[in-house]
């Protein structure tokens, strides 16, 4: 039986990750963040109390990307999404499973962000944390890793938020389930990264050996179009096969546009480079219209949605849409991750094809990319975008002694480089012997006296804002 426990408190930390190149992607343009950390202390009925700790980029314009609000105002809106979800996590002070919670807090959370105009995938971040955490606990609590937790369904996960599923589905697809020993890397080619030669995407100190390559799409199909020819060119100069997969971060403003590209890939030779290694399309139009846009013909190509999994019921209704996949990101939420990837097995198991896939929103070194690499090698995710070792510079400004604390803990997924510590990639693949340890993917916690307490945003974003 799922272990029951009571959460007891829940602190918010966060530290300034400085970026050692900008990443574009979309209309936006990072050059740095702040990252949320989540220490949730919970008491596990007949046990004890245990703490556990998550770790996410609080990405500005991603969850949010209304042009009306600042790269500011949507950081504010994840820092009031952890903020209100503390509060419902902590309203009550009985025992129940760590799923029971998620899935009794998360309706209430959804709506009291809309009342401060926070969208649904935003409001979800501080729930996603929150959950991570508690896991991280609760495994603790019985010395088990996640891998073996999570096939016995020690959070208790049932279909109470997925109808269309049934209690034995969760079930059956998490006791099949075994760590992937090895997860392959997507090296992300940001709107604003080098092309050719030197420092450009078939560069090796420059890819890391990818043999995955995630490339970002600006909406505008000439020049999408023009750019993939020069990025198929030098990708084909690689001594190995590869794939790749298109991203366009809701940048297709029609499905005219879409089709376009589409056609282009398709009829156009000096594509075929790209075109014949294309796994999927990702999130080509705005979330607002996704579901007003049924794929029709365009189908023929393997699509995804990221930005438009905003809900339970996300993934089925793209499905109806002609979609084949859906993205899993810690950051959205581990329990969606898993009902996700239960959904794709069953569907698949009627003879079509459908996926989860492994996207990353800058996981950094550290608790981060661990829960979130541990997440995808859980429910079969075989390549994942990895790019916070691309855009920031290893553990960046994390102390000296917690960052030799996480190789210590974990020598298969780090290393060290001069005088810094960063990601080990093995020929492209990233290994998850090691995040096999009691708790949630990590044998270490960040120092906490070395954070700084999460900032709380002096104003709400008023409700007659919106457009």
């Amino acid at each position: 039986m799922p272990l029951r426990l009571a959460v007891r408190d829940i602190a918010f930390f966060e530290r300034r990750v400085p970026f050692a190149k900008p990443f574009r992607f979309g209309a936006v343009v990072i050059n740095a963040s702040a990252q949320a950390f989540v220490r949730a202390e919970v008491e596990v009925e007949g046990k004890g109390t245990y703490v556990g700790a998550s770790a996410e980029l609080m990405a500005s314009k991603w969850f949010d990307k209304r042009a009306h609000l600042s790269p500011q105002q949507t950081v504010a809106e994840l820092r009031r999404s952890l903020a209100i979800a503390r509060d419902l996590y902590l309203s009550r002070s009985g025992f129940d499973t760590a799923f029971a919670l998620h899935a009794a807090r998360i309706a209430a959370q959804v709506e009291a962000c809309a009342k401060e105009d926070i969208p649904p995938l935003a409001a979800a971040f501080g729930p996603a944390e929150i959950d991570k955490a508690i896991l991280d606990a609760l495994l603790r609590s019985v010395g088990v890793n996640f891998f073996d937790g999570m096939s016995q369904n020690i959070a208790g996960i049932d279909a109470r938020l997925s109808p269309d599923l049934r209690d034995e589905d969760l079930s059956q697809f998490l006791v099949r389930r075994q760590r992937l020993a090895r997860v392959a890397i997507r090296h992300t080619v940001g709107l604003d990264d080098k092309v050719e030669g030197t420092g450009g995407v078939a560069d090796t100190g420059e890819n890391a050996g990818a043999r995955y390559f995630k490339l970002k799409l600006n909406g505008d199909p000439e020049h999408d179009a023009a750019r993939l020819t020069r990025i198929g060119k030098e990708l084909a100069t690689l001594p190995y096969d590869h794939s790749v997969t298109l991203d366009a971060n809701e940048q297709y403003a029609d499905l005219a546009g879409l089709s376009a590209l589409v056609d282009r890939l398709d009829r156009d030779s000096a594509l075929t480079s790209i075109a014949t290694r294309l796994l999927y399309i990702e999130q080509p139009m705005p979330r607002e219209i996704t579901r007003q846009s049924p794929l029709g013909g365009l189908a023929r190509r393997d699509f995804i949605i990221d930005e438009a999994d905003d809900s339970y019921d996300a993934f089925p209704a793209a499905r109806g849409l002609g979609y084949r996949g859906i993205s899993s990101k810690s950051c959205k939420g581990i329990y969606k991750s898993i009902v996700n990837a239960t959904r794709a097995a069953r569907w698949s198991a009627g003879g079509e094809r459908f996926f989860v896939s492994g996207e990353d929103l800058t996981c950094q070194a550290g608790l981060g990319v661990q829960q979130d690499l541990a997440l995808g090698a859980l429910i079969g995710v075989t390549h994942a975008e990895r790019n916070g070792h691309h855009y920031v510079d290893g553990f960046a400004d994390t102390p000296a002694a917690e960052a030799h604390a996480f190789l210590a803990a974990h020598p298969d997924l780090y290393a060290r480089d001069g005088n810094g510590i960063r990601l080990s990639i093995h020929d492209g693949d990233l290994l998850t012997g090691s995040l096999a340890t009691p708790g949630f993917a990590t044998g270490v916690h960040p120092d906490w006296s070395a954070l700084s307490p999460l900032k709380q945003p002096k104003t709400r974003i008023p409700k007659e804002q919106a457009i």
